[in-house]
């Protein structure tokens, strides 16, 4: 494959580079379908269910992500014990189990369970594509690659309300769920059949725990791998919080209606316009600078924005909160790929278990943070805007501190 690795292990039949990063995009995007494909059904769901506090839906969103961050834990290891293709099978199948059971829910107790699984499922395909990425490219190279698939991928939150919404108009809540179970399906077969395995004999690590609890403290002890961890949970709490009450903001605080999915769409091809550019940029202009200009610009809209609220007009239209949104979230697209690159530069060939840490502490630190600001709404928009601008102000701080050294490769014995 162009851009491999010299000296790594390559297959002999490698995926074209359009096959190959149309497969990532397919296979890591099973997250962002899962998300957002609910979102318009958030009251149904709350009604047919009988939840009493209208903040308790969003937890079918966070709960998602919960069972995401203890997911990565496990399969990020596990792929580099048993390599990536079977890993992210078995993960398709726990996330299919999920989806049945979430389908079948009668209560919130088990739509939530259905959710972790579903997580912790989605954790498979998600992560560990990451890792075979790493395997094939580094450096820039691997930056334009993560790019190039969050703009392909980024398609998947802008019409997934739609399609959560088109279900809903001929069928009801539980049917997502079968939309769900397809796509899974979709990814996991394309996968068997096309993907030759990325990870090498040579590379593979003996599964135990010490082995498992070396690695991680091998890269917890990594400056650059630990900081660009943190802060990309950081941004991700940040668009968690407006995930979990975009529905609640949209339709309840600038009163929308179902006009929700295309103003939601808007913003998530923001971030996918964005992503492009940066696939176009890292190569000339490097990934630190980027994700510099990413958080100053998101930092700083959102300052001037809540300047705007307080002072102006506490209770804005759908226009002035789009003039804030497109922007920020264009700044937003210019992080993730970046961040991720960054974080998992310096740990070459422990590259599944690197994604498990960088993914796992990115996501843990983003649920709480992300739930706690979401469930702040009170039918005003800013408390996600104040969320917003203080992750922002953070994140340059802990990228200040985490470039005080250089990048240090992680290594580790088996």
């Amino acid at each position: 494959m162009p851009g491999a690795n010299k000296g790594m292990f390559n297959p002999q039949k490698p995926l074209s580079s359009t096959e190959f990063v149309a497969l990532a995009a397919i296979t890591t995007s099973i997250v962002a379908l899962a998300t957002d494909a609910m979102l318009p059904a958030l009251p149904q769901i709350g009604r047919d269910l009988a939840v009493v506090d209208p903040n308790e839906p969003q937890l079918v969103v966070s709960m998602l992500f919960l069972g995401f961050s203890a997911g990565q834990l496990i399969v990020g290891p596990l792929s580099d014990c048993f390599g990536r293709k079977p890993v992210i099978l078995g993960g398709y199948a726990v996330f299919i189990a999920g989806c049945i059971l979430s389908f079948m829910a009668t209560d919130l107790t088990t739509m939530l369970i259905g959710r972790v699984l579903q997580g912790v499922g989605a954790a498979a395909p998600r992560i560990v594509m990451m890792s075979l990425v790493r395997d094939l490219y580094e450096g820039r190279a691997m930056a334009r690659i993560l790019s190039i698939v969050m703009s392909v991928f980024i398609l998947v939150p802008a019409v997934a309300p739609s399609i959560g919404q088109g279900i809903l108009m001929f069928a009801q809540w539980p049917d997502i769920f079968i939309v769900l179970l397809a796509m899974a399906v979709l990814g996991a077969g394309w996968l068997a059949l096309r993907q030759p395995e990325t990870l090498s004999p040579e590379n593979k690590r003996t599964l135990s725990i010490g082995n498992i609890l070396a690695g991680y403290a091998a890269v917890l002890r990594n400056r650059t791998a630990v900081g660009y961890s943190v802060t990309a949970s950081l941004t991700f709490g940040a668009f968690l919080s407006y995930l979990s009450s975009a529905q609640q903001v949209f339709q309840d605080a600038l009163g929308v209606g179902e006009m929700f999915p295309i103003y939601f769409g808007m913003a998530a091809l923001a971030i996918g316009a964005a992503s492009i550019v940066n696939a176009r940029l890292v190569m000339r202009f490097g990934m630190r600078r980027l994700t510099r200009l990413g958080f100053i610009g998101m930092t700083g809209l959102s300052g001037l924005f809540l300047v705007y609220l307080f002072a102006m007009n506490p209770t804005p239209g759908i226009i002035e909160f789009m003039i804030w949104q497109l922007p920020t979230f264009f700044f937003i697209g210019l992080q993730f790929g970046n961040l991720n690159a960054l974080a998992m530069e310096p740990l070459g060939h422990l590259a599944g278990l690197g994604a498990a840490v960088v993914g796992g502490v990115s996501t843990i630190i983003a649920v709480p943070v992300g739930w706690f600001i979401a469930h702040l709404f009170n039918g005003s928009i800013e408390p996600l805007i104040s969320g917003f601008c203080v992750l922002g102000f953070v994140a340059l701080f802990v990228i200040h501190w985490t470039d005080k050294k250089p990048p240090e490769m992680v290594t580790v014995s088996s």
